[in-house]
């Protein structure tokens, strides 16, 4: 409970002399329930600055120790807390921060027998977890309890965020994270920081954007990013904007939200031992060599659509988050070239095809699109 007092004033004085804020706003934010999931680079921006702005009450959800090389990124910790629960660690240095808020640790990872039980209770739901498996099991849960989800991710230079599953005008709720991503990608096709990498001020850019998401719709009950992804390249510091649609392949719509079936991610989305023999592999130059001289090849983009959207040059769409419905479509009597922006995800999407379906004739081209717009038309946008 937010008390009017000198030592309250001083605290938060310079925000609630914002016009949206003033005591009313403070008040908002001091009765407000929020829940964050992870206590990692996504997660510990989020804790600070709403435990700084005085959210009354705070969950966070981490199985995860503090190690060295959180350190870079994650600086709400210190080399003597390395080894420790960062559940354990957050609570009191978020406490030495703010002692007028409530912080609610919950040291555990989630998984669809505790999610529901987690959730309940909470006003807003931020995800700051870089696994995939569990991304979906957050978005699922908040569908079926009608909590608003804050999503975030990075990988690499790029980040993305957007606000899934809030309450609008007219009653009914927004676009939630599988209208932009359906269906669980293949086994590794996205991988964690450990493997793609993090350089430490993009997860605080990212993390801060959706503090800032939270604090909006804490206080007003709108927010920028509802029904919008944001997508950050900071190596260029471009920043877009892209409307996002309820998509009818979206299976939660199959269902009401009191069943929506909490699926076992972890199984579906299952790592496999398989998946990393030596591709085969062109470059754009000789891509575009094949393309002019009308040589009988198939290209297949497996980026997303609103990616798609953004620049593209003429491959067949086949999004990586759908891939298992167009394997069909996906030939085998000639040669098919894959690509995605940078050759990551189209490369991960190979394995998977050869491993599950025996291809042999799969070729991924190197750098993708990014490459195809530095060395064959430099006209196409990056992003």
């Amino acid at each position: 409970m937010f008390h009017t007092n000198l030592e309250n004033t001083s605290r938060y004085i310079r925000q609630m002399n914002l016009p949206d804020i003033g005591e009313i706003g403070q008040q908002r934010l001091a009765d407000a329930r929020v829940l964050i999931i992870g206590a990692g680079g996504l997660g510990v921006p989020n804790l600070q600055y709403l435990a700084a702005a005085g959210v009354g009450t705070i969950g966070l959800v981490d199985g995860d120790k503090v190690s060295l090389s959180n350190l870079h990124r994650q600086v709400l910790y210190r080399e003597a807390d390395v080894h420790k629960p960062k559940v354990q660690v957050a609570v009191q240095h978020l406490l030495d921060l703010n002692h007028h808020i409530r912080i609610i640790p919950y040291e555990t990872y989630l998984n669809r027998d505790n999610i529901l039980e987690i959730f309940t209770g909470y006003d807003l739901v931020i995800d700051g977890t870089d696994k995939i498996p569990v991304r979906y099991l957050i978005n699922d849960a908040c569908y079926r309890l009608r909590i608003p989800f804050i999503y975030g991710s990075i990988y690499r230079y790029d980040g993305q965020v957007a606000v899934f599953n809030a309450l609008q005008e007219d009653g009914s709720r927004s676009t939630n994270y599988r209208d932009v991503f359906p269906t669980p990608p293949p086994p590794n096709a996205i991988p964690d920081c450990i493997d793609g990498g993090v350089i430490g001020p993009l997860p605080a850019i990212v993390g801060n954007i959706q503090a800032f998401q939270a604090m909006q719709y804490l206080l007003t009950g709108k927010c920028s990013l509802i029904n919008t992804l944001l997508t950050i390249d900071a190596s260029s510091m471009d920043f877009r904007h892209i409307r996002i649609k309820m998509l009818k392949e979206n299976p939660l719509y199959h269902h009401e939200p009191e069943v929506t079936p909490l699926i076992d991610y972890d199984a579906f989305c299952k790592q496999s031992s398989q998946l990393n023999q030596p591709m085969k592999s062109v470059n754009v130059k000789q891509l575009k060599l094949m393309l002019d001289a009308g040589e009988d090849i198939q290209v297949i983009d497996v980026r997303e659509p609103y990616e798609y959207d953004i620049v593209n040059i003429g491959a067949t769409l086949m999004p990586m988050s759908q891939i298992g419905n167009y394997v069909d479509e996906i030939l085998k009597d000639k040669p098919v070239i894959v690509h995605c922006r940078s050759g990551k995800r189209s490369g991960d999407i190979i394995q998977w095809l050869e491993s599950e379906y025996g291809y042999d004739n799969l070729y991924n081209l190197e750098g993708g699109i990014l490459a195809w717009a530095d060395e064959i038309d430099s006209s196409l946008p990056k992003y």
